[in-house]
C-alpha cells in the first residue's frame, strides 16, 4: 500500500485556494485535497462550540471551513489546550470512512508530552477508563457508564534533573515522551500519566500545581505541554496511508531549548520541510 509523508505548511495540494477577506484569522495548512484537509490546531483553540465553554467565540470547525470557503466534518478531536494535527473531511462520503478509521483502529497518532518525573524507557499503560462527563450532562447520562479499554504507548526522549526543590526533594526530574494511545477516551494521555504518577506539565486538570507553577515562574509557559506531532491515516479515496507531521509551535520549542531537549526531537518535529516516498 502506498504512503505519503506531509508535512507543514506543504501547500501543493492547496494549488486553488478559495479567496480570503483581508482580517480573516487563518490555521497553517499541513493538507489539503478534495477530499479531507488538515491544520495546525494551536493551543487554546476550541475543536467547537461547546456548551461547558460558553465565553469562547473562535472554533477551528468555523476557522477553516471560511479559510477554505466550504463545509468542513470533524472525523476527531483535540483537547482545548492541546496542539497538533487536527483533520477534517471534505464530504460527508469521507467523513464516514475517516470516522470508519478511527473507531476501527486504523489510525495512528503520536504526541509529544513534557512530564514530572522519569518514567521507564519506554512502556504501556494499559488502564480502562470510565467516561468523563462534564457538568452539564444529565443524571441520566451518568449511569451505567463502566469504565472502557484504554491502552496508550509510550517511549522516552530525554530527560533532566533541576536544582530546584519543587517537592519534597531538593531537585526535580523531568521527562519528554512520545505517546500514542491506541483509542481515543477522552483526556486519555492525560489520565494515563496521571494514572502512572507522571502528570503532564500544565494539566491544570490532571496535573500538578506546583510544577505547573514552576514552570509558568521560570520558563514563562503558560500553556499544557501537549502536542499532537504525528497522524497517520487511510486515505479515505484511495485507501493509501497518509502520515502527516506538525511540528511544534514556538511556545513548547521555546522550553524544549531551554532544558536542551531540542536535539531529541525526531526529525520533522522541528518544523524541516521533507517529502517521503509517493
Amino acid at each position: 500500500m502506498g504512503w505519503v509523508v506531509l508535512l507543514y505548511r506543504s501547500l501543493q495540494y492547496n494549488k486553488n485556494p478559495a479567496p480570503l477577506e483581508a482580517n480573516l484569522e487563518t490555521l497553517d495548512l499541513i493538507y489539503r485535497d478534495e477530499h479531507c484537509v488538515a491544520v495546525n490546531k494551536p493551543a487554546g483553540l476550541l475543536v467547537h462550540r461547546s456548551e461547558i465553554d460558553r465565553r469562547e467565540k473562535r472554533f477551528a470547525i468555523q476557522m477553516v471551513r471560511d479559510q477554505i470557503g466550504q463545509r468542513v466534518y470533524p472525523v476527531h478531536r483535540l483537547d482545548k489546550p492541546t496542539s497538533g494535527v487536527l483533520l477534517f473531511a471534505l464530504t460527508p462520503q469521507a467523513a464516514r470512512s475517516l470516522s470508519e478509521a478511527f473507531g476501527g483502529g486504523r489510525v495512528r497518532k503520536s504526541y509529544l508530552a513534557v512530564v514530572r518525573g522519569v518514567p521507564e524507557a519506554q512502556g504501556v499503560i494499559d488502564h480502562p477508563l470510565s467516561e468523563e462527563l462534564d457538568r452539564m450532562s444529565d443524571a441520566r447520562a451518568r449511569q451505567g457508564k463502566g469504565p472502557k479499554p484504554a491502552v496508550t504507548g509510550f517511549r522516552r526522549l530525554a530527560e533532566v534533573e533541576l536544582p530546584f526543590a519543587v517537592g519534597r526533594y531538593p531537585s526535580s526530574r523531568y521527562a519528554l515522551l512520545e505517546a500514542y494511545p491506541r483509542q481515543g477516551r477522552k483526556h486519555q494521555i492525560r489520565r494515563h500519566f496521571k494514572h502512572i504518577f507522571h502528570p503532564i506539565i500544565g494539566d491544570t486538570k490532571h496535573g500538578e500545581g506546583r510544577h505547573n507553577r514552576f514552570f509558568r515562574d521560570h520558563f514563562a509557559c503558560h500553556r499544557l505541554l501537549l502536542s499532537a506531532v504525528e497522524l497517520s491515516f487511510p486515505h479515505p479515496a484511495s485507501d493509501c496511508e497518509i502520515t502527516l507531521r506538525s511540528p511544534l509551535d514556538r511556545d513548547f520549542l521555546r522550553v524544549l531549548e531551554q532544558l536542551g531537549w531540542q536535539k531529541a526531537l525526531p526529525t520533522g518535529w522541528m518544523g524541516q520541510q521533507e517529502r517521503g516516498r509517493g
